[in-house]
């Protein structure tokens, strides 16, 4: 396969990861810290782009230890171990970065921050790159895919929610019920992309 060819599946894979097959909305990941920090757009962008920056640079990180390190040794099976243990050290220098330069941010954050360790789409993405057999390029491209489609779900569903703190919505919706409504109806805007990019 020449670079042309997997430049163009690297592309298909990026805006596939940020669209159709949105990490969230598509495969449900990562949706604790999506509901809870998804209330103001400032705190939400935070999140999302450091989801964004985890989530490409691990998937790098874990495609290389997993293709030079766990399949020349035939100990696949510590995957599991292994890409937490990257995701885990990566968010904690994500930790001190943030901390360090932007204390506003990491005061804003919180817990979620460092959950971030724990967040299922990071893993997720970890083996959906290794069961989809992508190339080092793909799994770049999937990482920065999936964390741009995370960012973009949380940062509309933090709008939309700002624009809601305004509405009259009836008791019995307000807080979670709203929340979910409106998550389910992004999850089958999102999904439509489908037909569209199929021509279907």
């Amino acid at each position: 396969m020449n670079f042309g060819s997997q430049m163009l599946g690297a592309v298909v894979v990026l805006f596939a990861a940020v669209f159709t097959d949105n990490i969230l909305l598509a495969r449900f990941l990562g949706m604790c810290s999506f509901l809870s920090v998804s209330r103001q757009v400032n705190t939400a962008l935070g999140l999302g782009t450091a989801v964004v920056f985890v989530m490409t640079f691990t998937n790098l990180l874990n495609w290389l230890a997993y293709y030079f390190i766990l399949v020349p040794l035939k100990i696949e099976f510590l995957r599991f171990v292994v890409f937490i243990i990257i995701v885990a050290a990566f968010v904690q220098f994500l930790e001190m970065v943030v901390e360090r330069y932007s204390p506003v941010l990491y005061q804003n954050l919180g817990i979620f921050l460092p959950l971030i360790t724990v967040n299922c789409a990071i893993l997720g993405a970890a083996l959906f790159m290794v069961i989809r057999e992508y190339t080092l390029l793909e799994a770049v491209a999937f990482g920065l895919g999936g964390g741009l489609g995370w960012m973009l779900a949380i940062v509309s569903m933090a709008g939309i929610r700002e624009k809601l703190s305004n509405s009259r919505i009836p008791l019995g919706l307000q807080g979670p019920g709203i929340t979910l409504i409106i998550a389910g109806l992004m999850a089958l805007a999102f999904i439509g992309f489908t037909g569209v990019l199929s021509g279907g």
